[in-house]
């Protein structure tokens, strides 16, 4: 039996107004308005992440979420969890949208740690950083040796707790001694220098600092944060850094 040319050429007609409707129908899915409860009962459920924001995202159909371990998106209709960058390429100027959400972030994240830092001023302060440091780190003890090239250049350093191995190690028990020390700035130039540091307890914000640290992105020490938010992993000499807070002011 032949197909005539009418039939066929309805039957394609058909077909693609199939794929069209489909296609519609699953972008309409991914697009539909959030459902703030939905996203939040599965991401906790199923990924066991605390949640403590959701906004929209640059990314139409994305929202991007909060949590104790970092920044990720989600489709709209809670699908599709994503572990991802965000670049907007749209102008000439690339922009890292994911970095730009977590200046924010960390800039006001970092006011509740303000009477908890163990702080090395300079005298004629122009610039503050804050550094995630762990007292066993090989870098971390290069940066705070050349401590006084940073003040000179008018850069306070301001200390928070990253103990690398965890809130459940030995580490974590020698960064709270060295926090709750009667000279917290002395024992962590002794510890640094790789002296031993006697055990000592307190009310501290040691496992906080480190929590935040890592709802924030860092990985490892020394973790550098600009005074604009934004962050140099690494060590970096004095001469070095202050170029790089110069040009991010």
């Amino acid at each position: 039996m032949k197909t005539t040319p009418i039939i066929f050429l309805f039957s394609i007609i058909m077909l693609i107004a199939s794929i069209i409707i489909f296609t519609k129908s699953e972008q309409s899915s991914s697009m539909q308005q959030p459902n703030e409860d939905d996203i939040r009962s599965a991401i906790s459920e199923k990924l066991n992440l605390e949640i403590e924001a959701i906004a929209d995202s640059p990314v139409l159909g994305l929202q991007q979420v909060f949590t104790d371990k970092g920044l990720f998106y989600v489709s709209n209709n809670g699908e599709y969890f994503l572990q991802a960058k965000v670049f907007n390429i749209s102008s000439e100027k690339v922009v890292d949208e994911t970095e730009f959400a977590l200046r924010n972030v960390r800039k006001e994240g970092l006011k509740q740690f303000e009477d908890s830092m163990i702080e090395f001023a300079a005298e004629d302060e122009k610039y503050v950083i804050n550094v995630f440091t762990d007292a066993t780190c090989g870098y971390c003890r290069k940066l705070h040796n050349e401590i006084e090239q940073y003040r000179d250049l008018g850069i306070t350093v301001r200390y928070l707790a990253w103990p690398r191995a965890g809130i459940n190690s030995q580490t974590y028990q020698d960064t709270v001694s060295i926090w709750c020390s009667e000279d917290p700035q002395q024992a962590m130039t002794d510890a640094k220098a790789g002296k031993r540091i006697a055990g000592q307890t307190c009310e501290n914000k040691v496992a906080q600092q480190y929590e935040f640290g890592q709802k924030v992105g860092v990985q490892g020490t020394p973790n550098i944060i600009l005074p604009d938010g934004s962050v140099f992993p690494g060590y970096q000499p004095a001469n070095q850094l202050i170029q790089r807070i110069k040009a991010a002011s």
